[in-house]
């Protein structure tokens, strides 16, 4: 087949880069043209996705995989066009579809007989069905469902390991009628490998959920109960430090038995997908109050995290502040939604002196995203754990000297690790 995959970001790229490997012809588009080039040279253009580079030596030079930033060149010979375009929202959860519009009427004006059209983006329900489609037929002249096909598959796969996600998670579909299910199905049976499910009720491979409306709420369900679920398990940690339980004991206790799934607690939930999506459900359902208290307890548990500081160092007025972090998730270069944010804006608005640290990003790219750099070694006062990236499991006194109280926001240390200084977790007195 001729694959088109519009937008080669974090997502998009690696789809292309399977869908070649596979052995199609893919041809990327992409408004930046820095990033055109850079693949089309067989350079990542972004670091931490794992074996992107290697494939992408691989099948740029066999001609299989080709970047470009022209609507006209990519989608005329299209079997398939594959859209994986950012959809921003607001925190009143109105999406903004500019980006998306956009992508949506160029693609329109090159739009041919006979191609499947599949967004992956995650949508509001009945995105496909109401927006993009009367978009895609204005735009053609063409109809969908006799003369192009229009599906929904939203994507399940996390930054830094798309390729293995992509071969563990069923491939949800939802398409607007039976023929764009069939061809939905082929087609992504033809780009896809599955890895063996045996705890799956049915095998793994491509599902079809039957309509676009389905496909689009399951992709929020998923990561909404993820929000909710981590909201809840935030508020027992709250409750847990006032009472003086140990959250972690009771939580491993409780999923002990095979109903309860309680997640983790933390300073923040950052990244593209579970502080978003949430919202993206409550432009659909707005009366869904579980989602909305959950949404805002988890926005803030940065604020409520530097609470913690205070009270275990005193007025924070003047004090040296190591936020360690700024990415939203360790080992991931990425700053969405991240937890630094708000805990910089706690600390500045308690009159402490914010300083951000992360092994992942250099001095000068902290201060362009508005951070006064700290390096390891430097004097401190206090340090509030943000992201747990790896290099920070082993972190002591010695890398923060003169620090006095830490906040382990990740649960990646031990207070065992601090002689001489007051360690505190999220959950525990």
């Amino acid at each position: 087949m001729k694959i088109a995959v519009i937008a080669l970001g974090k997502i998009g790229l690696p789809l292309a880069v399977q869908f070649a490997s596979k052995g199609h012809e893919v041809l990327g588009v992409d408004v930046n043209a820095d990033v055109v080039a850079q693949i089309n040279a067989g350079q990542e253009p972004f670091p931490g996705e794992a074996h992107l580079q290697e494939k992408l030596a691989e099948l740029v030079p066999s001609g299989r995989l080709r970047a470009t930033t022209s609507y006209a060149e990519a989608v005329p010979e299209a079997d398939a066009v594959v859209l994986v375009v950012p959809l921003f929202v607001d925190d009143q959860a109105r999406p903004d579809f500019g980006w998306m519009d956009a992508a949506t009427v160029e693609l329109a004006r090159h739009l041919r007989p006979g191609t499947l059209v599949s967004y992956e983006t995650t949508l509001p329900v009945g995105t496909t069905r109401n927006r993009w489609k009367p978009m895609l037929e204005e735009g053609s002249g063409l109809s969908e469902g006799t003369d192009f096909h229009l599906v929904f598959s939203p994507e399940r796969v996390l930054t830094g390991r798309v390729f293995e996600d992509l071969r563990k998670y069923p491939k949800l579909i939802g398409a607007l009628s039976e023929t764009g299910a069939a061809k939905a199905t082929e087609f992504y049976e033809a780009v896809l490998d599955f890895d063996e499910r045996p705890d799956l009720a049915r095998p793994n491979g491509v599902w079809d959920l039957g309509s676009a409306e389905a496909s689009e709420l399951a992709k929020l369900a998923e990561t909404t109960y993820r929000d909710v679920n981590i909201g809840l398990a935030n508020q027992f940690a709250r409750y847990a430090a006032t009472a003086g339980i140990d959250i972690y004991q009771v939580i491993e206790a409780s999923n002990s038995q095979p109903y309860s799934h309680i997640h983790q607690p933390g300073i923040a939930v950052g990244g593209h997908c579970i502080p978003v999506y949430p919202r993206l459900y409550l432009w659909n359902d707005p009366e869904a109050t579980v989602v909305r208290a959950a949404r805002e307890a988890n926005a803030g548990m940065p604020d409520y995290t530097i609470g913690l500081l205070e009270g275990a160092f005193g007025d924070l007025a003047g004090a040296r502040v190591v936020v360690l972090g700024a990415a939203y998730r360790g080992g991931v270069k990425e700053t969405a939604f991240s937890g630094v944010f708000g805990a910089v804006e706690a600390i500045t608005a308690r009159g402490g002196k914010a300083l951000v640290h992360d092994p992942l990003y250099r001095d000068e790219e902290l201060a362009q995203l508005g951070f006064a750099p700290y390096q390891l070694g430097e004097p401190a006062d206090a340090a509030v754990v943000q992201a747990n990236h790896a290099e920070y499991r082993d972190l002591g006194p010695a890398d923060l000297p003169g620090v006095k109280v830490f906040i382990d926001g990740r649960r990646i240390s031990s207070g065992e690790q601090w002689p001489g200084v007051t360690y505190r977790v999220i959950g525990k007195a």
